[in-house]
């Protein structure tokens, strides 16, 4: 999935899903994870909680797109054989904020490399697919500052750009001053809207929003 200039999605809290291989039992949990810490903390949360397996192998792509961290761990088990195919499943879903624990009971037979690849990355792959989706909005907040005689100016361009602007807070005291939040590709355009309609009197300041 392609990651647009104002939005990307992220899995929210899903449930455990379960398979079994050859009497292996693998249980896979996709959870959001905005820091590695969160990452971590979910991880070491299915750990205690499901204490009586031998492996919790994880992956995760904590962040957004644009400072996104990747890892994964096999947790004991042979190298690449568990944590890389689940952070490959959580690629191929196109989600971010994610974190992805596979879990294993031994089941007496062993399943070989190629064997325990697949079956993680099944695992992952059906715990992603059980998550609910999110989307992150990329919002750009850009304050107004303006005489009282460009107010109008200023609403009509808001108005004209009002498909792509989210919110706007208007402040009148000693001087007008507008906070109008925008998506983020359209940021640029609503700052030389308004610097034309005002003739460059306007003093825009732009900051990055919350996404939620």
């Amino acid at each position: 999935m392609s990651v647009s200039a104002d939005s990307y999605e992220v899995a929210g809290d899903g449930p455990e899903v379960e398979i079994k291989i050859k009497a292996s039992r693998f249980v896979g949990q996709a959870l959001r994870a905005a820091s590695e810490a969160d990452a971590r903390a979910h991880v070491l949360g299915i750990r205690k909680r499901l204490h009586d397996a031998r492996h919790h192998c994880s992956a995760w792509r904590a962040g957004g797109p644009e400072a996104a961290v990747e890892r994964s761990d096999d947790d004991g088990e042979p190298t690449a054989t568990a944590g890389p195919p689940i952070l490959e499943a959580i690629r191929r879903a196109g989600t971010w904020e994610t974190v992805v624990v596979v879990t294993r009971w031994f089941g007496g037979t062993k399943l070989g490399k190629g064997g325990l690849i697949r079956a993680y990355d099944e695992a992952a792959r059906l715990a992603l697919e059980a998550a609910p989706r999110v989307t992150v909005w990329c919002d750009v907040t850009l304050t107004v500052e303006l005489d009282y005689g460009d107010v109008g100016a200023v609403e009509a361009v808001i108005a004209r750009l009002g498909s792509v602007v989210v919110n706007t807070e208007r402040c009148f005291d000693a001087s007008p001053r507008f906070v109008v939040a925008v998506r983020r590709s359209a940021a640029d355009d609503l700052r030389a809207a308004v610097t034309e309609a005002t003739a460059g009197r306007a003093v825009l300041r732009t900051e990055p929003a919350a996404g939620a």
